[in-house]
């Protein structure tokens, strides 16, 4: 995805690693920054230096009392798992499993994001990850002709998307199984390329939008 420019005003976008993380995880955990700032017991003026201010370096305490008004951790706060798959963490002792409804799996389909595609190669099958939408109830994604997504056209395929909190060890996951084609109408393809969120995380030259049609959606939750 593309990153946008800062815009003046009371709402700047933080610039820093630092600031990106703790206002990413304001808004996963659905807290403004007073309401941060008064949980971790600072200043919203000081918040708002840490999530704007590049190069920002809190003391330790800081960003403890930080990681605890956001649920989350120090080192998710401070990058420490960037580089680490999802599910590192520790499982809860009583954490509850439930099948989705199909209209729940769609309402979480429906925010746009990264989501991984399982197609069938020369070499075996493959699961690749794209960037996603939704458009009339189907997944479409763009990628470039040749490449491994583009081998989704005129096959069934599995289309999967999730969200992991590896502070809570809980998340959700959502599977399509459908039949994917080509946007061949031009007309169609112009209306995705206005109404995409962003470029394709890979870069430019991915022209080919390729559409899969859900035969059968399902999904699952853990929750603590």
């Amino acid at each position: 995805m593309t990153a946008q420019a800062p815009t003046q005003g009371a709402q700047s976008h933080p610039l820093g690693d630092l600031g990106r993380r703790l206002a990413q995880r304001r808004a996963e955990v659905g807290l403004t920054r007073t309401q941060a700032a008064l949980r971790a017991g600072m200043a919203p003026s000081y918040l708002r230096y840490l999530e704007e201010r590049p190069g920002a370096a809190p003391d330790a305490g800081v960003l403890l009392r930080l990681a605890g008004a956001l649920d989350t951790t120090l080192s998710e706060l401070t990058g420490g798992a960037s580089d680490l798959p999802p599910g590192m963490g520790q499982a809860s002792p009583h954490a509850e499993f439930t099948e989705l409804t199909e209209r729940e799996c769609r309402e979480l389909l429906s925010t746009h994001g990264v989501g991984r595609i399982a197609v069938n190669t020369w070499e075996g099958p493959a699961v690749v990850p794209v960037n996603y939408a939704v458009f009339d109830g189907a997944i479409v994604y763009r990628t470039a002709p040749g490449s491994t997504p583009a081998l989704a056209v005129g096959r069934r395929v599995a289309f999967q998307t999730d969200h992991i909190d590896e502070a809570f060890s809980q998340g959700w996951s959502v599977l399509v199984r459908g039949d994917a084609a080509a946007v061949a109408d031009p007309a169609v393809a112009r209306l995705l390329d206005e109404r995409a969120y962003s470029l394709p995380w890979a870069g430019r030259g991915r022209d080919l939008w390729v559409r899969v049609e859900p035969r059968l959606v399902t999904g699952r939750r853990i929750m603590t």
